[in-house]
């Protein structure tokens, strides 16, 4: 969760303190991998409103290859999925659409 964690935080500049990270874990009886892979393969999905660049997507989905692989993960046993609402279809700051709320960045979509 960690290495998830700090890339969002090097790639996206999240605030380290802005966490929301779930783990599931499934066991051999719970889950199907392609063959080839083995009880390493780890499939991260996050979902964040879409407003990040291609170039800030590269660099996340970079870091956290990099980071899961100083765990021991390899890195051709990562997926990674990158799930991005429209602003208007995200609420923040007590129920406001993202697109109408002041994020403290800029929206590029």
């Amino acid at each position: 969760m960690e290495a998830v964690q700090a890339a969002m935080v090097s790639a996206f500049r999240i605030p380290d303190g802005d966490r929301d990270l779930v783990v599931d874990l499934h066991d051999e009886t719970r889950r199907i991998y392609s063959p080839g892979k083995s009880e390493r393969y780890t499939r991260v999905e996050i979902v964040g409103i879409a407003a990040r660049s291609s170039a800030a997507k590269r660099a996340l989905f970079q870091a956290i290859a990099d980071n899961l692989e100083a765990l021991g993960v390899p890195r051709n046993e990562t997926r990674i999925y990158l799930i991005e609402p429209p602003p208007e279809s995200w609420g923040v700051k007590g129920g406001i659409p993202a697109s109408e709320a002041d994020l403290g960045f800029r929206i590029d979509v």
